[in-house]
């Protein structure tokens, strides 16, 4: 059953076409405002799996609303840990992409094991770990949002998940690699922007 209105569905998918592609590419810059967009998503996310069924749109409207705006506080009251977080984050969801491969699900404590080492690495190397975030992350939101404007995923569902949509992704090769390409090439973009910007800080 789907939990908003199938009315939703073009214009949910054209902004996390649009958000993903600046979390992509623009990530490193756009830190903050990527941790608000990404806490508004979470809190969308968690309220369409609460799978309530509104009898009104109003009411649809009002719960998303709030989860969103409850998902955003969330993630600006940790910023000051969201690279940790950020970290932790890519941790998991590399090990849900190599589990994706196998027929079982990862175990509990190789998932805790992977966010620990994420922690670790995210403090080392800060400034590349939020690249590497978001550009994996934003190169998934803009497929995501790809798949979902050619048919294949209605994403006004309570029905699609994201460990779900991982793997299908991961599944068709076709997408995996391009997923992949627009992930190395918003590395690529934003590691260029940030060196430029501090080649241009250093001659100040």
């Amino acid at each position: 059953m789907a939990m908003f209105p199938d009315t939703f569905h073009m214009p949910v998918a054209i902004i996390l076409l649009g958000g993903g592609f600046l979390a992509c590419f623009l990530g490193y810059r756009l830190f903050r405002f990527i941790l608000l967009g990404y806490g508004l998503v979470t809190g969308v996310v968690l309220v369409s799996q609460l799978n309530l069924n509104f009898p009104e749109t109003w009411m649809v409207i009002t719960a998303t609303i709030i989860g969103g705006l409850i998902g955003a506080a969330l993630f600006l009251a940790v910023y000051f840990v969201g690279v940790a977080v950020a970290g932790a984050g890519l941790g998991v969801l590399a090990v849900h992409l190599v589990w994706t491969q196998r027929s079982d699900d990862p175990h509990l404590l190789v998932i805790i094991l992977m966010a620990i080492v994420g922690v670790f690495l995210a403090m080392v190397f800060q400034r590349y770990v939020i690249i590497l975030v978001t550009s994996f992350t934003g190169a998934l939101l803009s497929l995501v949002a790809v798949i979902a404007l050619l048919g294949h995923v209605n994403i006004t569902e309570a029905e699609v998940r994201t460990l779900e949509v991982l793997k299908r992704i991961s599944e068709e090769r076709a997408v995996l690699f391009a997923w992949l390409v627009l992930s190395l090439l918003g590395v690529f973009v934003q590691l260029r922007k940030t060196s430029a910007g501090k080649h241009k800080k250093q001659k100040k």
